[in-house]
């Protein structure tokens, strides 16, 4: 009896301590994310600064010192890169994850929104591309979508394609979908101020895109 009693002692004392040794790793990998996330939050502050800013710096400059890809282009692919790593640590649902796509998404509206001025002004052609996704399981071909965007982007750096999650709790995004009036199907895309529903190819892409083969040079992707 008492040696039955001592097993279960010890059985007890071992589940404890590998109970005790999960939490504990499972607290400090927490606490790095919860690290990693506010290090990402600081410098998506610090870009959307950097953005105000640079709207001012661009009425100072000259139209020979801008170009269609010169205009906050690396700022909106390290946000991205911080925000896609975030989202596949943390869930596409995490508040902070949301947040932090919030902020992002702002970034690429007010990119758009100073491309068409500086265009405007310039005489700059670049070809926009608006693609809304959906993360909730009711769009079957948003993922296709995004790789088949990614790799035209790849292949014509000049495209300015902007990703939008088309749920996301923002009035901004959503002043954006009801100018371009979409329907709620998806994928959608806004081609150069025209909307198209469903999933299109590379090679559907490239006979919607208006003088594709001239896109070439340094990449304007922000996905």
């Amino acid at each position: 009896m008492q040696q039955n009693t001592k097993r279960y002692i010890i059985a007890f004392v071992i589940a404890a301590a590998i109970f005790g040794t999960a939490l504990v790793v499972t607290n400090m990998l927490n606490n790095v994310r919860i690290a990693q996330v506010q290090t990402i939050e600081d410098n998506i502050a610090t870009d959307i600064l950097s953005l105000e800013t640079q709207f001012e710096l661009l009425s100072e400059l000259s139209c020979k010192d801008i170009r269609e890809n010169s205009v906050l282009s690396q700022e909106l692919a390290d946000v991205s890169r911080r925000v896609a790593y975030t989202e596949e640590k943390l869930g596409a649902e995490n508040p902070e994850v949301l947040r932090l796509k919030r902020q992002y998404t702002l970034l690429q509206i007010k990119d758009l929104l100073l491309m068409k001025k500086v265009s405007q002004k310039c005489g700059l052609q670049p070809v926009f591309v608006l693609y809304f996704y959906s993360n909730q399981n009711d769009c079957p071909d948003c993922e296709r979508q995004g790789y088949a965007l990614t790799s035209l982007g790849e292949s014509y750096p000049k495209l300015r394609i902007y990703s939008f999650d088309y749920h996301l709790d923002l009035p901004a995004l959503k002043t954006l979908l009801t100018i371009n009036d979409l329907n709620g199907e998806l994928p959608a895309l806004i081609i150069n101020e025209k909307p198209y529903y469903g999933f299109k190819s590379i090679d559907e892409l490239k006979k919607l895109i208006p003088k594709i083969d001239t896109l070439t040079g340094t990449s304007t992707r922000s996905k």
